[in-house]
């Protein structure tokens, strides 16, 4: 039954309480809540990251990729350049650890090479007589660490006087194992340093058009709808093209760099400028403009740093995209050029139909090109769900 209405210029009735606070009355949360609604947006980024086991997996991988590369002079069991003309196109060599019953430890079996005088192809057979034990933190080929210092330790060595083609050998009797290692370095770099030129004119050109409008936008805008709308492949090809056959491969290296990176930043571009209409109009931009801010600070200081999660997440997922780039261009001998080593040099060795149909392995070096693109865009799916923790 409803209360009766109080008289005029009476006091109101109130449901508060009069009594003292009690705080054990007040339901009191629990640690696992405190700590939820305590943590800070890295803190519940790295939480809802390492849900996604895969991407976890992947980054795992990728960092553990990027370490060797550091030591790959350590880790290849050949110099890049060591020829054994003794052993052109020798296929790959199982590892074995029992001979003839009796446990022996990691070794390979001699090769015995004969000449095929019907077809002219090199005919390799395991000489089951010569047992060569694999040796581990050995002295091999001389190398300079990173073009700097003289070295000669292996993580791993042939036998004294024997051999060691994990992965087989190309034309020149080189070992493609030791080769796809210090690929890597160029591979995996060029990716970064692409993404990183990406990055910086992404951000400036998009920032400035999304912030400011009017006729640079719709400039910005229309330069990038015709980058977008010409073919990336013949793109790649005219540019690659301009560049002197003088240059050294230093200056190849950045140039391709250059232009992976000139071609990337659109869509970068336009993810920035995007998200700066929305977020221009927000209450603590209005503030910082009042207080007399340049655009520039208010760009960097206050409207990036807003969504910088998700732009880590957009380059994560594009660094694929120009590691292919690169694999594309030398593999049409338009890229790199020995003797710098990539990936996509050592798989200009297996173009001819016939080098694929006798020696397939020289397609190995395709390998690690897919597993390293499939890490990366896992990665990039593992952040970009982390980038938004409260979803």
């Amino acid at each position: 039954m409803n209360s009766p209405l109080p008289a005029p210029g009476a006091p109101l009735h109130h449901y508060v309480s009069d009594a003292p606070f009690d705080p054990q009355s007040v339901e009191v949360m629990t640690e696992e809540q405190a700590r939820v609604y305590q943590a800070s947006q890295t803190r519940l980024m790295w939480w809802k990251f390492k849900q996604h086991r895969l991407a976890v997996a992947s980054g795992i991988f990728l960092a553990v990729l990027y370490f060797m590369i550091l030591i790959c002079e350590f880790l290849a069991p050949y110099n890049l350049h060591t020829r054994n003309v003794d052993f052109i196109y020798s296929p790959p060599q199982r590892v074995h650890l029992l001979h003839e019953g009796r446990f022996v430890g990691p070794f390979v079996y001699g090769r015995n090479m004969t000449l095929d005088m019907d077809t002219l192809k090199r005919e390799y057979s395991d000489d089951r007589s010569d047992v060569q034990p694999i040796r581990f933190f050995c002295r091999g080929d001389t190398y300079k660490f990173w073009g700097l210092i003289e070295g000669d330790r292996h993580l791993v060595c042939p036998a004294v006087d024997g051999q060691l083609f994990l992965l087989g050998t190309d034309r020149l009797g080189r070992d493609v194992l030791s080769r796809i290692i210090y690929g890597a370095r160029i591979s995996l770099t060029i990716g970064l340093v692409g993404i990183g030129f990406s990055f910086i004119l992404g951000i400036i050109i998009g920032g400035l058009a999304g912030y400011h409008g009017g006729t640079f936008d719709l400039v910005v805008q229309r330069i990038i709808e015709v980058l977008q709308s010409i073919p990336s492949i013949p793109l790649w090809l005219a540019l690659a093209a301009i560049m002197p056959i003088t240059w050294s491969p230093i200056l190849i290296y950045f140039g391709i760099t250059v232009i992976l990176g000139l071609l990337d930043w659109t869509g970068l571009a336009r993810a920035v400028r995007s998200k700066l209409l929305a977020l221009r109009e927000e209450d603590y931009v209005l503030a910082a403009q009042l207080m007399g801010a340049k655009s520039s600070r208010i760009i960097g200081r206050h409207l990036i740093p807003g969504f910088m999660s998700h732009l880590i997440a957009s380059a994560t997922i594009s660094i694929p995209g120009m590691i292919l780039g690169e694999t594309a261009l030398s593999f049409l001998g338009l890229g790199l050029r020995p003797p710098i080593t990539s990936w996509g040099i050592l798989l200009t060795e297996a173009r001819g139909v016939s080098v694929i149909a006798f020696y397939p392995w020289l397609l190995l070096p395709m390998v690690p090109v897919i597993l390293v693109i499939l890490a990366f865009n896992f990665l990039g799916d593992g952040l970009r769900d982390a980038a938004d923790p409260y979803r």
